[in-house]
């Protein structure tokens, strides 16, 4: 297989109109210092600020910049997914925009890619401008999902990673329409090493993630789907409440036939039907987050639209789309 560049630098964006041109210098010194070919493909949904214009103006000075544009917002891990299949490197890195993952940090990543390794994340050592909330959150959730998952996801890091085309390949057969890419990476397996880092804080403007609701979401589609244990849990706590529920009519029934009037009946019954009542609507809601994802699966629908690109030329493009061909 011939590849045109030797490294693609695969990035995300969405409303980051101020942290192109920053990003786009600090990557181009860095190639420039490694002396590689390479390519920068900007995965974008459709912002309402300048974010496209301003990659088409570093197109018309950059030669090594390409944009694809989705046809509506599908979210960053489709975007991420679309650059890494539409990219034409040996290796991709997957880094966000916004300068928290230095990219300067590539060239020790890339130095740790001997011996087979086909993946080389980067773990935060520190977390520079995430709340105390994320913190914990992204902690215990890490802690969670290890523990319950079917495959051991790096605690501590995020989508970061340079990985070789045979990786990139790999992920391309999974047909996957809830791209957790940190777990994909994981399931997909192989040889993998870790680079410590300290993250940085944005470099401009404000993040368009939930920093309330953002990483408990990431951690629940990943608990969801590598692991089927939350659905045994709730099987063992149904045999478990059910058991509790037959002691309590038992003593019930033991307080009727010897006439001992223990129990106060009215707070007691409140508090059972409440407490039954959350754990049934606590199970449904699981059963809910599985059966959401075998509905989205099964529906098929592609994870993203292409609406325009620009950059690719068309021996890029015809290179990806044999590949496509090739893994179809």
């Amino acid at each position: 297989m011939t590849f045109l560049v030797d490294l693609s630098i695969v990035v995300p964006v969405y409303k980051e109109q101020d942290n192109i041109a920053p990003f786009v210098t600090r990557c181009a010194a860095v190639m420039a210092k490694l002396g590689l070919r390479y390519e920068i493909v900007f995965a974008l949904d459709p912002s309402p600020d300048r974010t496209e214009e301003v990659i088409q103006e570093q197109i018309q000075g950059n030669p090594h910049i390409r944009l694809v544009v989705f046809s509506r917002r599908f979210g960053q891990p489709a975007a991420t997914l679309a650059g890494l299949f539409m990219c034409t490197g040996h290796k991709a890195v997957v880094i966000d925009v916004d300068l928290q993952d230095p990219p300067e940090l590539i060239e020790q990543m890339l130095a740790k890619m001997v011996n087979g390794v086909e993946v080389v994340y980067a773990t935060r050592r520190t977390r520079e401008g995430e709340t105390f909330i994320k913190r914990v959150v992204s902690h215990w959730g890490y802690a969670v999902i290890n523990r319950m998952s079917d495959v051991q996801i790096p605690r501590n890091t995020g989508d970061f990673r340079v990985m070789s085309r045979r990786v990139i390949e790999e992920l391309r057969k999974l047909h996957e329409s809830h791209g957790f890419l940190r777990g994909l990476v994981a399931y997909v397996g192989f040889k993998q090493d870790q680079v410590m880092y300290d993250r940085d804080a944005r470099f401009a403007g404000t993040g368009n993630y939930n920093r309330w609701l953002g990483s408990l979401k990431i951690g629940i589609n990943g608990l969801v789907s590598f692991s089927s244990k939350p659905l045994q849990m709730m099987s063992l706590a149904g045999v478990a409440l059910a058991g509790m529920s037959f002691l309590v009519g038992a003593w019930y029934v033991f307080q009727k036939l010897t006439g001992v009037d223990l129990t106060p009946g009215l707070s007691t019954t409140v508090l059972l039907i409440t407490f039954f009542s959350g754990v049934q609507l606590l199970s449904l809601g699981l059963m809910g987050e599985y059966v959401g994802r075998i509905y989205d699966e099964v529906k098929r629908r592609p994870m993203y639209i292409v609406d325009r690109t620009a950059g690719f030329d068309g021996q890029a493009l015809d290179a990806t789309a044999a590949r496509r061909e090739t893994v179809a």
